[in-house]
């Protein structure tokens, strides 16, 4: 008898314990947050890394505003391969010590400084993803280029015939730039915090980078349940985006549902305001991504593309928040006025995305002025840019992409975190992709409530929630949250190059330093539009 009384004392402590808060047993705040109902994390902490927990740091919600600027096509050794302290290209005494062959010449090629403002780059599909990879050996880069040539519709550009001037035995997917011609995007590095291990999430091409960064998934799906859809990170061409936008644009009806639950149905339950912002030109990349170059169509912010997925999301449609889909000057006024939302995506028009065969330098200008015109707002103190390249673009880049599932994670791609918080020359190693955008917006804005079928109330059946994930690392250590807020670093939007083949519209222009509107094509010899 002795022995039942001991044994119910201890089931009625036991009892007690699990529902005392603060305690190991899985808490409903836990459960809701997405956490994993084995995972016993204490209610103070979110699910993901290396342990399955961690306290999300309570500076973290000094950031008000969270802004994703997403470029295209580069990978990280072609823009910070020489860049001090970095995970950059192997060297020995300043020469590389890794080189890929070329099939026609029957050589080795090193990497190379690439002094040319327009590049060629190489394919950038799943297959090339893979081709490039070659299973570890990250050689398989200009084979690639080889291989895709004949898709080339423009024989002048320079993806299609490798001339380099100079350097033409040299295909340029080897070169590689410096402060020499991307003075900015190095200074942004040297004042704030590069990312030197941020992949893209998916080994593919842009449009599941551009999924995956709104919903940390790609599908397809049959219907507009979200139970229908299947995993596909090659599952639409352009041409079936744009009639489907088309048709709900013009009719309110769709040939194609995005049905997976992405990002934007979280914050509209938790009334976090959102816009997706789109520059007005020409779409950033070509309709078959297998293609080095092609024939581009329109964009704009009522225009789907690879861009601008948000529109074809059934959640979107639902909670009617399409009209947090923008063009970029909504983007520009916002800020000089202090009224950015809680998060926005910023998206270019081909002319300024850096996506061969467009300009590094307009590139880099229309980003300086993105990022001057925060630094001006009212709202700078309280902001967080990031700043990131979908995809590698076909470049070299010799760092083997880790294994997150069947989906990624792709190659290497550059990104900078740029915030008054963030700690400066910092280099972070850990490992990144744009899931962890997801995870810093939802630990920021939504109490860590993540994109999980089994919590979010709209599932969907992804074959893992990446935020979770325990190679992830987390952005939120990119950040001093108790440094007194820094100032801006406002930067010339035309600043010194090297490159002798600027377009014409920079060569003896102002440097515009500070400039908020990103600088357009005109007449030769015009500066860039003044601020």
């Amino acid at each position: 008898m002795k022995f039942l009384a001991s044994a119910a004392v201890c089931l009625l402590l036991v009892a007690a314990l699990l529902t005392t808060p603060g305690l190991s047993s899985p808490t409903a705040s836990a459960v809701a947050n997405g956490q994993n109902p084995k995972v016993q994390c204490p209610p103070s902490d979110v699910a993901g890394g290396p342990t399955g927990c961690y306290l999300v740091p309570p500076g973290i919600h000094k950031i008000k505003h969270v802004i994703i600027v997403m470029q295209e096509n580069r990978s990280f050794d072609s823009y910070f391969g020489t860049y001090p302290g970095a995970d950059g290209l192997p060297r020995k005494n300043g020469v590389p010590t890794v080189c890929v062959p070329d099939p026609s010449t029957k050589k080795c090629v090193a990497p190379f400084h690439d002094v040319y403002d327009v590049n060629g780059g190489g394919p950038h599909d799943s297959s090339d993803a893979i081709a490039d990879v070659n299973k570890g050996k990250m050689n398989g880069f200009i084979n690639s280029v080889y291989k895709a040539a004949n898709t080339c519709v423009q024989a002048a550009d320079p993806a299609c015939n490798h001339n380099l001037k100079s350097n033409a035995t040299k295909p340029d997917v080897m070169g590689y730039h410096t402060a020499a011609e991307i003075p900015n995007y190095w200074t942004y590095a040297k004042d704030f915090t590069l990312d030197d291990h941020m992949f893209e999430p998916v080994k593919s091409w842009s449009l599941p980078d551009h999924e995956y960064l709104v919903s940390g998934w790609a599908a397809k799906c049959k219907n507009k349940n979200p139970s229908s859809c299947k995993n596909a990170i090659d599952s639409y061409s352009l041409l079936q985006f744009d009639h489907a936008v088309d048709q709900e644009l013009t009719q309110g009806t769709t040939s194609i549902d995005l049905a997976w639950t992405d990002l934007t149905y979280l914050l509209f339950k938790h009334n976090v305001t959102w816009g997706y912002y789109i520059q007005t030109g020409q779409q950033p990349d070509c309709a078959d991504d297998h293609q080095e170059t092609c024939k581009l169509g329109p964009q704009n912010y009522r225009t789907y593309g690879i861009w601008n997925p948000l529109p074809l999301f059934t959640d979107v449609q639902a909670d009617n928040q399409e009209k947090n889909i923008q063009p970029l000057d909504n983007f520009l006024a916002q800020a000089h006025t202090g009224t950015l939302p809680s998060v926005s995506w910023v998206t270019p028009a081909q002319v300024d995305s850096e996506h061969p065969p467009a300009s590094v330098h307009q590139g880099q200008a229309y980003v300086t002025s993105i990022i001057n015109a925060v630094m001006k707002s009212p709202d700078w103190k309280s902001s967080a840019i990031f700043l990131a390249w979908d995809d590698w673009g076909g470049f070299y880049d010799h760092v083997k992409p880790p294994k997150i599932d069947q989906n990624g994670y792709g190659l290497r791609v550059p990104a900078i975190t740029i915030s008054p918080y963030a700690k400066q020359g910092s280099i972070d190693h850990s490992t990144l992709s744009s899931d962890a955008y997801l995870k810093f917006i939802e630990d920021d804005f939504l109490g860590g409530a993540r994109l999980n079928p089994k919590t979010d109330g709209r599932p969907d059946p992804r074959p893992d929630v990446r935020e979770n994930a325990k190679q992830l690392g987390n952005l939120a250590n990119d950040f001093n949250f108790k440094q007194a807020p820094r100032p801006p670093v406002l930067l010339p939007t035309n600043p010194p190059s090297d490159s002798p083949d600027l377009p014409p519209w920079f060569v003896g222009a102002i440097p515009c330093k500070g400039c908020t509107v990103p600088p357009t094509p005109r007449l030769t010899g015009d500066s860039p539009t003044a601020p």
